[in-house]
């Protein structure tokens, strides 16, 4: 595992071979897997679940009820939300979970809207806004995003 010194790290369930690089905070219960790479301003919240090989460029924040499976990438600002009706100092006692399953793609600026299931080897396309599941292997444009095409 290498941590990045100008990193802030809370969490010590950090699997061996993961890179976290500057400005990245991982806060105190979050949990991120083996061979992962954490790219400068990134963010894991506490109650947020990383596999492993997963891949975060700059700018993704992975908030508490986000479960990325093993293999996942997040292009560059790709953008998760948990709160389906978020008011300033409202807090909830727990978050919608959102599942981005083995081998899924999101691409560079794409929204995805809480409580989704993004498919297996399913591939977003940069700055879609997805508000429905999305199915394994398929491709989705757009905002609101659409199916394009299956990868297959």
């Amino acid at each position: 595992m290498t941590i990045h010194p100008l990193a802030v790290v809370q969490s010590d369930q950090i699997g061996a071979g993961t890179r976290i690089w500057q400005f990245a905070i991982v806060l105190e219960g979050a949990r991120i897997g083996r061979d992962c790479n954490l790219n400068a301003h990134t963010l894991v919240e506490g109650g947020a679940i990383i596999g492993d090989r997963v891949t975060l460029k700059c700018g993704v924040y992975v908030w508490d009820g986000v479960v990325l499976e093993n293999d996942v990438f997040c292009g560059p600002n790709a953008t998760f939300t948990n709160d389906k009706v978020p008011r300033s100092k409202i807090y909830h006692g727990s978050f919608p979970k959102t599942l981005v399953k083995r081998g899924a793609s999101i691409g560079a600026g794409a929204v995805i809207l809480p409580g989704l299931i993004i498919g297996e080897e399913a591939l977003i396309g940069a700055g879609a806004v997805v508000t429905r599941d999305v199915p394994d292997g398929m491709v989705v444009v757009g905002n609101p995003a659409i199916p394009l095409r299956n990868r297959d």
